[in-house]
C-alpha cells in the first residue's frame, strides 16, 4: 500500500513536470500574434482624454494622463516623469487649439518628433474667442477658438470618433473592437445627454457668472446664459474695477449663481458672495477634481445636476 502511494506521487510529479515543460516549449514556438499582447501605450494630455481613450480602447490600451485634474490645463508645468511617458508612448492624444501650449516642448525634450498625435478638436464646431473673450495666461487668445470643447457632449461624440480613428491607425488588428466600443459609448452619452437636457429645460432662470471662460460650449448646448466671467485669463487676478462691475451686474440683474472651479482661486468668488449674497457653486471642467467625477459621464451629470439645483430646479 505504501509503495502504491509512493508510485502514484512519483507519477504525478513526472506528469506535472512534463506539463510545465510542454507549456514552456509551446510558448516559445507560438506565433507572435497568439502570445500575450502588449497594449498600446497612450499618453493623453488631459484626464478627460484618458477616460475617453480607455472607453474606446478597452483592454488594448494603457493610458496615462499628464494632468491629474487638480491643475489648470492652462498653466500646467510638465514634470520630468512626463518626458519619460512621452518617450515610451505609441500615441499621444490632445485637444489642440493652443490649449496644451506646453506639449510641443515636452515632445521635443522627449526626442519624439515621430510620435503619432491625435488632435481631438478637428471637426468640432468651434466658438471663437471674440464671442467669449477667452485668453490664456501667456496672452495667447486662442485665435482658432475656445479650447474647452469637451464640456459639450455633442463635441465629445466627435472626439470619440477621432480617438477611435487614431487607435485604429496605430493598431488595425483591433479595429472592430475600437469601432464597437466607440459606438457603445456614444449611445450611453446620448441617453445621458437627453436625460440631463430635460432637467435644464424645466428651469426658468438660467443666468450664471463663471470663474473663467471654460463654459461657453456647455452653456450653448444646454441653454445656460453666461452673463460674465470673473477672469479673462487664467493666472491673473481681476482688478478692483472688474470686481465692482461684477457686483453691480449681479445686483442689477438678480443673478443667483456664480460658478467657481476647484482648480482656481476660491477667494475671489467668495468676495462676490459676501458682497451680493450670490450662491457659489463649484463645478469642474476636468474629471477627478471633485469626488465622484473621475469619469466624463459622471462629470457632466454632476455639473448639470448641481447647477440645476442651485438655480432652483428639481
Amino acid at each position: 500500500m505504501y509503495l502504491s502511494r509512493m508510485a502514484f506521487r512519483y507519477n504525478s510529479f513526472k506528469l506535472h513536470h512534463v506539463f510545465f515543460i510542454f507549456l514552456f516549449v509551446a510558448g516559445i514556438f507560438l506565433p507572435i500574434g497568439v502570445q500575450a499582447e502588449k497594449p498600446l501605450a497612450v499618453v493623453a494630455t488631459l484626464p478627460v482624454l484618458k477616460d475617453l481613450t480607455e472607453a474606446v480602447g478597452g483592454p488594448h490600451v494603457r493610458v496615462s494622463s499628464l494632468i491629474t485634474g487638480f491643475e489648470s490645463e492652462h498653466t500646467y508645468n510638465p514634470k520630468p516623469s512626463d518626458i519619460l511617458s512621452v518617450q515610451n508612448a505609441d500615441l499621444l492624444i490632445k485637444i489642440g487649439l493652443g490649449l496644451e501650449i506646453w506639449a510641443a516642448a515636452l515632445i521635443e525634450n522627449a526626442n519624439r518628433s515621430d510620435l503619432p498625435i491625435v488632435t481631438t478638436s478637428e471637426g468640432v464646431a468651434l466658438i471663437k474667442d471674440e464671442e467669449d473673450g477667452h485668453a490664456d495666461a501667456q496672452g495667447d487668445d486662442h485665435a482658432q477658438g475656445n479650447p474647452h470643447i469637451w464640456l459639450d457632449p455633442e463635441n465629445v461624440k466627435t472626439m470619440v470618433g477621432a480617438i477611435a480613428k487614431g487607435l485604429i491607425a496605430a493598431d488595425a488588428a483591433h479595429e472592430h473592437d475600437y469601432r464597437r466600443n466607440a459606438a457603445a459609448y456614444i449611445d450611453r452619452l446620448s441617453a445621458l445627454q437627453k436625460n440631463l437636457q430635460g432637467k435644464v429645460d424645466g428651469l426658468r432662470d438660467k443666468a450664471i457668472i463663471t470663474h473663467h471662460p471654460a463654459w461657453p460650449y456647455f452653456a450653448r448646448r444646454f441653454g445656460f446664459v453666461i452673463k460674465g466671467n470673473i477672469l479673462s485669463q487664467v493666472g491673473s487676478e481681476p482688478s478692483p474695477k472688474r470686481m465692482g462691475q461684477l457686483i453691480r451686474l449681479i445686483k442689477q440683474e438678480g443673478i443667483k449663481v456664480v460658478v467657481s472651479e476647484p482648480q482656481l482661486n476660491q477667494k475671489i468668488p467668495q468676495i462676490l458672495a459676501q458682497e451680493t449674497g450670490v450662491r457659489i457653486v463649484s463645478l469642474s471642467p476636468l474629471p477627478g477634481a471633485i469626488p465622484g467625477t473621475a469619469h466624463y459621464l459622471d462629470l457632466i451629470r454632476y455639473n448639470i445636476e448641481t447647477l440645476v439645483a442651485a438655480l432652483g430646479g428639481a
